[in-house]
């Protein structure tokens, strides 16, 4: 195994620039990496959103509100008619007039979010009790010009929710949904403690490669070589961070380097991993219906993974008693499997894992024993002054009675005028002979 050599330190960031390809016998991830030869894969891109319509511009919008109406009560049950075509008729105005598609908008789309939802770069959209727009994504949380009054979001709220089929009223104050590919999440007034609150996460455009996405990060070549090795040997990982610091789509871009000719299954509460690879299976919760009946949660969904012959399990946020049922799954010859959970730290994991298997009923001493013998890695991802990035990778201490974990890799950030290097812990070795084993050298 190559030793690290000492790298200098990185320089603060000055916007993104493109790194340069390191020199031979530069600072890399300790392991052989995949071969250099291998072609990427193309990247699977979704569907452009349209652009940003303009207003109706004062349109009496009566006449095209009821023929909608009208089709809606004619169509077949769960058969959504076409409305743009409706519209279009109703205004007789051609299908892309712009009145048309902000019509769409109001009556069956996100309305006055719409171009936010629709602007690159926006990961999230966030109305407050105030009725305040806020944005999310590469510009960081930016306010919005304009202000939905109280009739309007609770109306955008209700109606977007209800299209998911999950009801939101006095009775059912909080919901969540996906609408279109975007997350939606809603509270009402009194629970909120102001007025209606609405949370959209926006899916990403495209799905990155592990190599395009590590050109970004502090230390990148030295990361994306840890990541190939995990993939490549196996290797059993946990991704934890805080919400929004990039864990998905870090996860997205690992497992499009697992090997075309394997089969993953992804397990999530919401669909929101989009890997670049051939052969995916997605299996999404579904929340009960008005009557409480028809609910199929995390736990059920890991255990019909188990029978429809994963190369590669991957559990989505884990977040209670379905993790018991995870950790079984890998201590049964299910190896390279990837899960991602909530945490500020790497050294938090081994607590959280142990207070959601006590939801499932327990003991400490067993959750540490099946996370010491299943679980290779965890690996930590932040978002900070450099971006979203992984800033720790963390191996089970083999010398432990129970659950805790060694650094391996760490990202140590310094001041403005002396960036910041990713430094070699004590935990290179376990993981070296952790990976050596998985992969049988």
């Amino acid at each position: 195994m190559r030793p690290f050599v000492p790298a200098a330190p990185a320089r603060p960031p000055r916007g993104r620039r493109r790194r340069p390809a390191p020199p031979e016998g530069s600072r890399r991830f300790p392991w052989p990496r995949t071969d250099p030869a291998e072609p990427e894969r193309t990247q699977v891109v979704a569907p452009p959103l349209a652009a940003p319509a303009a207003g109706p511009g004062g349109l009496d919008a009566a006449v095209v509100r009821r023929r909608v109406a009208e089709a809606r009560a004619s169509a077949a049950d769960g058969v959504e008619p076409p409305l743009a075509p409706l519209i279009a008729e109703a205004l007789d105005a051609p299908i892309d007039d712009p009145r048309v598609a902000a019509l769409v908008d109001e009556l069956d789309g996100f309305g006055p979010l719409a171009p936010w939802v629709r602007t690159p770069g926006v990961t999230d959209v966030l109305v407050d009790g105030a009725g305040a727009v806020w944005t999310d994504g590469d510009e960081g949380l930016v306010r919005r010009p304009g202000r939905l009054d109280p009739e309007t979001a609770r109306a955008l709220a209700v109606r977007l929710l209800h299209r998911a089929g999950r009801r939101l009223d006095a009775a059912v104050p909080l919901a969540d949904a996906r609408v279109g590919g975007v997350r939606v999440h809603a509270v009402l007034p009194p629970v909120s403690g102001g007025g209606t609150l609405l949370s959209l996460r926006i899916p990403a455009a495209t799905t990155p490669s592990l190599a395009a996405l590590a050109d970004g990060w502090p230390d990148g070549a030295l990361w994306a070589d840890a990541l190939e090795a995990l993939v490549r040997d196996r290797a059993t990982v946990l991704v934890s961070g805080a919400t929004g610091a990039g864990k998905t789509t870090l996860l997205s871009a690992a497992l499009g380097r697992v090997p075309g000719d394997e089969r993953i299954v992804v397990v999530e509460d919401t669909a929101e991993a989009a890997p670049d690879h051939p052969h995916v299976v997605a299996l999404q919760c579904r929340a009960a219906n008005a009557e409480g009946a028809g609910e199929v949660g995390l736990a059920e969904l890991v255990r019909h993974a188990l029978r429809m012959r994963p190369d590669r399990l991957v559990v989505g946020e884990c977040r209670g008693a379905e993790v018991a049922d995870v950790l079984t799954a890998l201590n049964t010859g299910h190896q390279g499997a990837w899960g991602t959970l909530h945490a500020n730290a790497a050294a938090e994991v081994p607590a959280r894992l142990t207070a959601m298997a006590s939801l499932a009923g327990w003991r400490p001493e067993t959750v540490a024993a099946q996370a010491r013998a299943g679980v290779d890695a965890v690996l930590h991802v932040a978002r900070d002054g450099h971006g979203r990035h992984p800033v720790e990778l963390a191996v089970p201490d083999p010398r432990a009675d129970g659950f805790a974990l060694l650094p391996a890799l760490t990202w140590r950030p310094g001041t403005e005028a002396t960036g910041g290097r990713t430094v070699e812990g004590p935990g290179v070795p376990a993981l070296a002979a952790r990976l050596a084993g998985r992969s049988g050298r």
